[in-house]
């Protein structure tokens, strides 16, 4: 464990600052839409399908600036890359109050698609990786508990601030907490210390060499694993509670199970960081998707009542809550901690483009098949992401 002084001048800053950092970016711009755009649908005349639209047209610019981004943070640091990012995001909710017209509001979330890319894990876990090198995992596990609340922090806070200044003071509130407190964090607090630069003056840069290429079958396969996992939590997010509420589940009981989501989440990650440390993260993500695929079979058995819903909740938060962690500590520990920025873009490109298609396809099986169907193409997502970390083999096993 890192000393006390190494949270105030030493890298492991780095953790605090970020986590900060990723709650205001999470819970001012990702979290957000589920609550603020029906109200500026509905303002605006628009359709819902029309208005979420915008927010798929961000996910797919920040898939698209990804491996810019990443390139970014390898040459020039965290601190500067997501202090631009922090700006952008706040210069997106700014002008998002005033793009009255369905070309600008699109043309806005082109903006905060690339604050999203400059702002969030992907960014946070290349800059970890930058300050720490090949010791980030734990870094990166400590910061994904802090991100973990983001959620828990920005709905409550945004229905507050809704009912006290609308969406659009709502929204611009938010573009100040990126601009005055994130962006500030990013630039003055974040490390600029570099690790593979540190090595190398020691002499010792055979730990900084990768163990795989960053290319070919490894790389491809573990891309895959985690592109089709994305599928999973954006589509589930967009749909579970309310295929658990044409089951027959109340409302409130649905609101209830769906809260399970984020402790579990929270609390898989913490069990990860008191004893998987010394466990290699492609095991805990083989276990991860065989936990979710073990609950995509319960529902499928038993049907979806309240103990089976709860149930569902609870294994699925728990193997997000990994799986996150293993997205910075896969790709670390395969292909080592050069160039690990522009790893991370890359990889990040395909998961955000899935992410931004799989609410669509979603609703799309809804709409013309059934709820079954559309978990069942969820779970076989999952199961693809499976197979994918099963074949991928480390240097010297078979």
């Amino acid at each position: 464990m890192p000393a006390p002084r190494d949270f105030i001048d030493g890298p492991w800053r780095a953790v605090p600052v970020l986590g900060i950092t990723q709650i205001l970016s999470w819970g001012t711009i990702f979290y957000t839409p589920v609550l603020i755009v029906p109200l500026i649908a509905a303002e605006r005349h628009w359709s819902m399908s029309f208005a979420m639209g915008g927010f798929s047209v961000g996910l797919l610019a920040a898939g698209l600036a990804a491996p810019f981004v990443g390139r970014g943070i390898d040459r020039f640091g965290g601190h500067l890359v997501m202090t631009v990012g922090s700006l952008i995001g706040a210069l997106g909710l700014f002008l998002i109050t005033h793009a009255a017209g369905r070309i600008s509001y699109l043309a806005v979330w082109l903006v905060l698609g690339v604050a999203m890319a400059a702002n969030l894990y992907d960014a946070a876990f290349a800059t970890l990786g930058r300050i720490f090198g090949i010791g980030a995992r734990a870094p990166i596990t400590a910061l994904t508990l802090a991100g973990g609340f983001a959620s828990t922090v920005s709905w409550p806070s945004t229905h507050f601030l809704l009912d006290a200044v609308g969406w659009r003071g709502t929204y611009l509130i938010y573009a100040a907490l990126l601009a005055c407190i994130s962006a500030p964090l990013h630039a003055l607090a974040l490390p600029r210390t570099r690790y593979d630069a540190d090595i190398r003056a020691d002499g010792d840069a055979a730990t900084t060499k990768a163990v795989l290429p960053p290319y070919g079958l490894p790389f491809i396969l573990v891309a895959a694993a985690f592109a089709s996992y994305a599928f999973v939590p954006s589509g589930l997010s967009a749909h579970l509670l309310a295929i658990f509420g044409r089951s027959g589940i109340d409302a409130g009981t649905v609101v209830w199970i769906g809260a399970l989501f984020g402790p579990a989440q929270v609390g898989a990650r913490l069990i990860e960081f008191a004893f998987g440390r010394n466990l290699h993260p492609l095991w805990v993500a083989r276990f991860a998707l065989t936990a979710l695929l073990c609950a995509f079979a319960m529902l499928a058995l038993f049907g979806i009542s309240v103990p089976a819903a709860a149930a569902f909740a609870l294994m699925f938060g728990g193997a997000n809550g990994l799986v996150t962690i293993t997205r910075g500590a896969v790709p670390l520990a395969l292909f080592g901690a050069s160039g690990y920025g522009r790893l991370m873009g890359r990889l990040a490109g395909p998961w955000l483009l899935m992410q931004a298609a799989a609410p669509l396809v979603m609703a799309f099986v809804v709409d013309r098949a059934t709820d079954p169907a559309a978990l069942a193409l969820a779970a076989a997502f999952a199961a693809t992401a499976l197979v994918c970390f099963i074949l991928i083999k480390r240097p010297g096993y078979a």
